[in-house]
């Protein structure tokens, strides 16, 4: 007779548990399906409905990691990569939807400026070492949505949208840290309400904006990205991709 035939409430708990990993993954795939809505309403014009769904999206990923590590998702599930799976969706919403977004917007209208964060991107996305071991980004962690948004809500020009964008790109291959919110050590209730706030925040000024254009939510939102740069460079600083390689050629 097996142990769990003996125990049928441990039996129950495995099925749980199977359960609560599926969920997780499920939920995590459910932001590309949010990204399909970003593009279509990007792609029809309602870039209002399209930087909602954008950030969603953002707050999808957000949550769904500590989800995952509570689930212990490797362990239940153990034939799903849900690392591979995080960063295919990934890249679709940091990376393609809001450079689509630009696009559609008018904010770009070069293909090298739109090609520049797609490849940039795509190398930070499949290097080996893009998140260190004391659990930082290394190089700039592909935020278009966020810099999509704000371009939009702010009326910024192609001139400067340009170059923002060829800048930022460039920064994917600056070897500095970037905080890692759900992973990281200190401050992080500080830093992962913040990023609740400033979500909630920015949806409401752009869901919003008449009833709330007094109150410059979208200035007062930029104090939350203010931090997470200061706080990157605070606690970040360089990392050392050359001493960790030779370590492990070593």
């Amino acid at each position: 007779m097996s142990a769990s035939s003996l125990n049928p409430e441990s039996e129950a708990h495995s099925a749980g548990a199977r359960a609560a990993a599926w969920a997780v993954h499920i939920f995590t795939a459910s932001g590309a399906v949010v990204g399909l809505l970003a593009l279509v309403a990007a792609a029809a014009g309602d870039f209002r409905t399209s930087a909602l769904w954008m950030l969603l999206a953002l707050a999808i990923d957000g949550v769904d990691g500590t989800m995952a590590r509570k689930a212990r998702v490797k362990e239940v599930v153990p034939g799903i990569d849900g690392r591979r799976l995080d960063d295919i969706i990934d890249y679709l919403n940091y990376v393609m939807v809001p450079i689509a977004f630009l696009w559609w917007v008018g904010a770009v209208d070069s293909w090298i400026v739109a090609a520049a964060p797609i490849l940039a991107s795509g190398y930070g996305f499949s290097q080996a070492d893009a998140k260190t071991e004391d659990h930082f980004f290394v190089g700039f962690p592909s935020y278009w949505n966020v810099v999509a948004v704000y371009v939009w809500a702010f009326d910024i020009g192609v001139g400067v949208t340009a170059a923002m964008l060829l800048l930022l790109a460039a920064a994917v291959f600056v070897p500095l840290k970037y905080v890692y919110p759900s992973r990281m050590g200190g401050l992080f209730w500080t830093t992962n309400v913040g990023a609740g706030v400033w979500t909630g925040v920015v949806a409401a000024a752009i869901a919003w904006p008449a009833a709330l254009d007094g109150f410059h939510l979208l200035e007062f939102s930029l104090i939350y990205p203010a931090w997470y740069v200061g706080l990157s460079l605070w606690t970040g600083g360089l990392a050392h991709r050359e001493n960790r390689r030779a370590q492990t050629n070593g």
